[in-house]
């Protein structure tokens, strides 16, 4: 049994396509099998229940992110490690719900723009493109990139196993977690 956890909230934003998602559940499950408290805060599962009803307006985006943010420091007060994947393309808005949470991870989930649209299961930048979808983040609507992420992960460049690690490390070396480092990929990852 661990002993008492510290919440956190890990706040993985990135394009569409980048592979934010892939990196939340890969920790949800790791966290999980070590014995940690973990919820998720997907951005298409809460736009879905919590901010039906809200457009793509700058307004309502930071309106969407300032109700994750909220359940984030409510989880996060009570001990519990929060994973939220959402896009949040503005930059002054994660820094708002960064400063109202405290126990923060921002994690820049990296992958340029032609990869993600290589990824796009769901057709939405295809869509964007032929002007089907207004106020795309990455086509007609901008993503500020974060300027001093705690966690950079290039997923056009390294593994979901070594994207995984980065964020597992820094949750050690912020005294978050116990030493977790991932078995298969502990022999090839030099902590930076």
């Amino acid at each position: 049994m661990l002993e008492k956890q510290r919440g956190v909230t890990i706040w993985l934003t990135g394009l569409s396509g980048a592979g934010k998602t892939t990196i939340c559940r890969f920790l949800e499950t790791e966290l999980r099998s070590q014995g940690y408290k973990i919820e998720v805060l997907d951005g298409d599962i809460v736009r879905q229940n919590l901010s039906k009803g809200l457009t793509f307006s700058k307004e309502d985006r930071d309106e969407n992110i300032r109700r994750i943010g909220f359940v984030a420091q409510l989880l996060t007060r009570n001990n519990v490690i929060v994973l939220v994947s959402v896009i949040s393309p503005y930059r002054a808005i994660r820094e708002e719900v960064k400063e109202r949470i405290g126990d923060f991870i921002e994690v820049y989930v990296n992958a340029p723009l032609e990869v993600c649209e290589q990824r796009d299961v769901k057709g939405l930048y295809k869509k964007a493109r032929a002007g089907e979808i207004k106020n795309f983040t990455g086509i007609d609507d901008l993503y500020e990139i974060p300027l001093e992420p705690d966690v950079e992960c290039k997923t056009n460049q390294e593994s979901v196993v070594q994207s995984a690690n980065k964020v597992l490390i820094r949750l050690e070396e912020l005294g978050y977690i116990n030493s977790l480092l991932l078995p298969q990929f502990q022999n090839n990852y030099s902590r930076i």
